[in-house]
C-alpha cells in the first residue's frame, strides 16, 4: 500500500525522451542530475520571485552552476510575444549557449512561456519544470505543450518541448491563494470525469480534506492526475487523437477567458464552467442523465469552483470558438462524456443542441 505521507515518482515514457515526475515535500534533489550544462536560466515572475527564487538558485549554485534570472510580469495577460522576448534577451545577455537549461518556476504562464523559449533559443535547449500552483504541477507542466496567446485566440503561438524534469514540491503550494488552488483542482476533476469514475468518487469523498490541503491527500490527488496525463502523452504526445480528451470543457473555456479579458477568470476557473457547458451538452445528447450532470456541478462546488456561465451570447461564443486548435475542416469539434469516465472527440452533434446549450447555460442554469 502507498504511504503518500513520502514523496513519489513517476516515469512519462517517451523513449530516449522520457523524464521523471517528483511529487510530495521535502523532496530529493536528484533532479539536479538532468540539468547536462553549467548554464542555467531561471524563469519566474515578480509574484514567485520573492518567494521560491532564493532556495532554487543556491541548491543550483551549490551544485555549481552558473545562473541567469528572468522575471515576468504576473498574470495571463502577459502571456505574449512581446513579454516572451525578455526571456530571450536574458540568455543572449549571459551569452548562454546551446548546453544552457532554461527552468520554469512558477505557475502555468511562467511555464508555458520558458517552454516555448526553450524550444526556440538557438533552436531548442533543455528545459526543467517546477511548477508552483496546482493546476501547473497536474496539468501544464506534464507534457510539453508551451505557447503563447493571441488577441484573437488563447495558446495559438507555440511548440511542443518536452522537459528532462518536473518537480512538484508541495512546498510552493503553502503561498498559493485559495482561489489558485481551487483552479488546480479543476483539472483533477477533468482526469476523473474523462477516464475514472474511482477517482471520481475519491475526489467526492476527500474534497474536504484536498481542499484543506492535507500533504497525503494533496500528494495522492497529485500523482493519480499526473499518471493519467503521462499514460495519455506516452501514446499520444503530439495530440493527433487521444491527448485531445483533456481539452474537456477547454473549448468553451477558452472563449470565456477571451471574452472576458485574459485573467478576469483563471484558467481552471473557466475550465471548470466550460466542463459544466460540456456535461450540459452530452445531456441534450442522451449520454449523460440529469442526475450525473448535478454530480458534476456539485464535486465543483465543493471545490469552490465557480459554475455560472458569464452573460455572452451564443454568437461570441461561437465565434471565439471557432479559433480553438480542435477546428479541423471548418468542423469544431468538442470534448463530451458519453458517460462519467467516458470522454469522446466529436463533432457529430446537432448544431441547434449546442446553441441551445450556449443560450441557456446563463447564470442561475446549474443552480440544484
Amino acid at each position: 500500500m502507498t504511504d503518500w505521507s513520502q514523496p513519489q515518482q513517476l516515469q512519462v515514457g517517451l523513449g530516449e525522451r522520457s523524464y521523471p515526475i517528483d511529487i510530495g515535500r521535502d523532496l530529493p534533489t536528484h533532479w539536479l542530475e538532468a540539468i547536462r550544462g553549467r548554464q542555467v536560466v531561471i524563469v519566474s515572475n515578480t509574484t514567485i520571485a520573492p518567494l521560491h527564487l532564493a532556495r532554487y538558485q543556491t541548491l543550483l549554485e551549490a551544485a555549481d552552476k552558473t545562473v541567469a534570472v528572468c522575471l515576468l510580469p504576473d498574470g495571463e495577460q502577459y502571456k505574449t510575444l512581446e513579454v516572451l522576448g525578455q526571456i530571450f534577451d536574458a540568455l543572449m545577455q549571459a551569452r548562454f549557449n546551446r548546453d544552457c537549461t532554461v527552468i520554469a518556476l512558477g505557475g502555468g504562464v511562467v511555464g508555458d512561456m520558458a517552454g516555448f523559449a526553450a524550444a526556440s533559443f538557438q533552436r531548442g535547449v533543455d528545459f526543467l519544470q517546477i511548477p508552483t500552483t496546482l493546476l501547473a504541477q497536474v496539468d501544464s507542466s506534464v507534457g510539453g505543450k508551451t505557447g503563447v496567446n493571441h488577441p484573437l485566440g488563447k495558446n495559438m503561438i507555440g511548440a511542443f518541448k518536452q522537459p528532462v524534469a518536473v518537480v512538484c514540491d508541495l512546498a510552493t503550494l503553502d503561498t498559493l491563494p485559495p482561489r489558485e488552488f481551487a483552479a488546480g483542482v479543476a483539472e483533477i476533476i477533468k482526469y476523473a470525469l474523462i477516464r475514472d469514475v474511482p477517482f471520481l468518487t475519491w475526489l467526492e469523498e476527500n474534497m474536504p480534506r484536498l481542499v484543506a490541503r492535507e500533504d497525503a491527500v494533496v500528494t495522492e490527488a497529485v500523482y493519480r492526475a499526473c499518471q493519467h496525463k503521462a499514460e495519455i502523452v506516452a501514446r499520444d504526445e503530439l495530440e493527433h487523437g487521444e491527448r485531445a480528451l483533456l481539452n474537456l470543457g477547454h473549448t468553451f473555456g477558452h472563449a470565456i477567458e477571451t471574452a472576458q479579458g485574459y485573467g478576469t477568470y483563471l484558467h481552471g476557473e473557466a475550465v471548470a464552467i466550460g466542463m459544466l457547458m460540456a456535461a450540459d451538452l452530452s445531456q441534450r445528447l442522451g449520454w449523460l442523465s440529469a442526475a450525473e450532470v448535478q454530480r458534476i456541478r456539485r464535486v465543483l462546488v465543493a471545490a469552490q469552483l465557480p459554475v455560472d456561465v458569464p452573460a455572452m451570447s451564443p454568437a461570441e461564443f461561437l465565434e471565439l470558438m471557432q479559433h480553438d486548435k480542435k477546428v479541423k475542416a471548418g468542423q469544431l469539434r468538442l470534448i463530451l462524456l458519453q458517460g462519467l469516465g467516458h470522454g469522446i472527440i466529436t463533432s457529430a452533434y446537432p448544431a441547434e443542441l449546442l446553441n441551445q446549450t450556449l443560450a441557456e447555460t446563463q447564470p442561475g442554469r446549474f443552480d440544484a
